[in-house]
C-alpha cells in the first residue's frame, strides 16, 4: 500500500473514530478510495471560501500571472498527532489513521483554503 509505505497512513489498534472506505472504480482502470468521514459529529470551520467573481476581479489588470498546480494538495497538510486517531478507517487491509489531511474531512476544503490564504496573502 503507497499511503502506508509513505507515511501517510499507519495501523492503528484502537479509535473511537472508525469510518467506512468506500472503493470508486475510475474509467482509466485505477480506484479512487473515498472514507466516509461526513456522518461524523464533527465542529464546523467556517473559513470563507471565495467567490470566483472575487478573485477575478482581484486579478484583473495584474501584468503577471502564474498557474500553480498542487501535487496531492490536501495530503501537504499535516494533522497534528492528538487528532489523528478521528481519521481511522478501516478496509480488508487492516484498521489505519492518517498523518496528512485527506480528501472526505468536513473541514478539508476551509483547512486548505485557509492555508492557502495565509501563504499567498500578500499577493491577492
Amino acid at each position: 500500500m503507497k499511503l502506508l509505505a509513505t507515511g501517510i497512513i499507519y495501523p492503528i489498534s484502537d479509535s473511537q473514530w472508525v469510518s467506512l472506505v468506500q472503493v470508486v472504480p475510475r474509467k482509466s482502470g485505477m480506484t479512487f478510495v473515498r472514507n466516509q468521514h461526513d456522518e461524523l459529529a464533527t465542529r464546523k470551520d467556517h473559513f470563507p471560501l471565495p467567490f470566483i467573481d472575487q478573485v477575478q476581479e482581484k486579478l484583473s489588470g495584474k501584468s503577471h500571472y502564474c498557474f500553480l498546480d498542487g501535487f496531492s494538495s490536501y495530503m501537504q497538510i499535516h494533522i497534528a498527532p492528538e487528532d489523528q486517531h478521528k481519521t481511522t478507517f478501516t478496509c480488508p487491509f487492516g484498521t489505519f489513521a492518517y498523518t496528512r489531511m485527506p480528501f472526505g474531512l468536513c473541514n478539508a476544503p476551509s483547512t486548505f483554503q485557509h492555508c492557502m490564504t495565509s501563504i499567498f496573502s500578500n499577493l491577492l
